[in-house]
């Protein structure tokens, strides 16, 4: 491991910000697919939180489609449509404001928005 650069005024190394949780804040964030690895600048799943950077991370909380429906590209009725979820398919939600949930689906983890409305809390 590289020494970590030194503050001159002190003669000793600087220290390195980290969140609660441990993770260090700094460093280049890696991009992965944003249509199956669940971040935006304002919120990233926490599983992702060792390689992306955002404001920040939520827990994915399960519900599951209550009926067949879109699953768009953004939170707007004319967005486009990534995908039709199935009814009973499991959503994993990171955001519900507004009417509409973000998260991902499916075992490809199909990242997008859904109509809030649609989901259901499992039984």
């Amino acid at each position: 491991m590289a020494p970590r650069p030194t503050d001159p005024s002190l003669g000793r190394p600087r220290p390195t910000r980290t969140s609660a949780d441990g993770f260090a804040l700094t460093g280049p964030s890696e991009h992965p697919d944003p249509r199956v690895y669940a971040y935006r600048k304002d919120l990233a799943d926490v599983a992702l939180a060792n390689r992306v950077i955002a404001s920040h991370y939520a827990e994915p909380v399960r519900r599951t489609v209550a009926m067949p429906a879109p699953l768009q590209s953004e939170a707007k009725a004319e967005s486009d449509v990534l995908g039709l979820l199935a009814a009973g398919e499991p959503f994993e939600m990171l955001d519900d404001s507004l009417g509409w949930a973000w998260g991902y689906a499916g075992e490809d983890r199909h990242v997008g928005y859904i109509r809030s409305e649609m989901l259901a809390i499992p039984r």
